[in-house]
């Protein structure tokens, strides 16, 4: 039902923007893009030494919506600002040959940004449109993490409970855009996009880990450990979007 009220609103919004599909100086795009979303979920089997066969069930998610807003500043060329709304988490369970789990874990990454862009058409206005954009953002980067392990053999088992939280993190991301913008109607358009991304993240996270000697309930020690990662990533990204064109002046 959701999905039939979502379609019913893009309908309603394009009826209301049968207007001129020809670009000028002071247009406006308002839009949202959608890029490398995924949900997967899936096994592992391997071979530990000292533990046997094990399996690993592995679930993760993930998404990039980025708002904009931009004006043309001539026929052909829009520059913008947009945020950037970036959530991802995973999850891994380790389960022994008796079916029984030893080790699990579970973390949450979120980055919340802002930023700009500028996107150039080329070709005369049509219902295929190509574009190349140029993107620079950055903004607040976060991770939690949690989980337990159990190590030894019985009777002499020792459970870890831990919690990973990260504070003052920082991103920074930048990328080319080659794509079409697909007119649905004189003012709407569908973006299909292709590009790289590079990407720079900064996090201090603290750790602190529980450790339950014999597995009896009771804690007995408690480590805490602070450690400052900084890691930077390359790679391409596949999207869509969704724009409406507005017209800045009576042409």
């Amino acid at each position: 039902m959701r999905i039939k009220y979502f379609l019913s609103l893009v309908l309603l919004i394009i009826s209301i923007t049968q207007l001129d599909a020809q670009f000028t100086k002071g247009d406006k795009i308002v839009g949202a893009s959608l890029a490398n979303a995924f949900f997967n979920t899936g096994t592992a089997d391997q071979t530990v030494t000292s533990i046997g066969s094990v399996t690993a069930k592995v679930s993760g998610f993930g998404i990039s919506l980025t708002p904009s807003l931009a004006w043309f500043v001539s026929d052909k060329t829009a520059v913008g600002v947009m945020v950037n709304i970036n959530p991802t988490g995973d999850k891994t369970t380790y389960e022994g040959n008796n079916g029984s789990t030893f080790q699990k874990d579970k973390s949450n990454t979120s980055n919340i940004g802002i930023g700009g862009f500028i996107r150039t058409y080329f070709g005369d206005a049509n219902t295929l449109l190509p574009f190349g954009q140029i993107n620079i953002n950055g903004g607040i980067s976060n991770l939690k993490k949690e989980g337990f392990l159990y190590l030894g053999t019985t009777p002499s088992v020792n459970k870890e409970t831990y919690t990973i939280k990260s504070s003052g993190g920082t991103f920074f991301n930048t990328g080319v855009n080659a794509g079409l913008t697909k007119m649905i109607g004189e003012k709407a358009g569908l973006d299909f996009f292709i590009g790289y991304a590079f990407s720079k993240t900064k996090n201090t996270i603290k750790k602190i880990k529980l450790i339950d000697d014999g597995n009896n309930g009771s804690i007995d020690r408690t480590e805490e450990n602070e450690t400052t990662t900084r890691s930077t990533s390359h790679g391409f990204q596949l999207g869509i979007g969704f724009q409406i064109f507005l017209s800045g002046k009576k042409k």
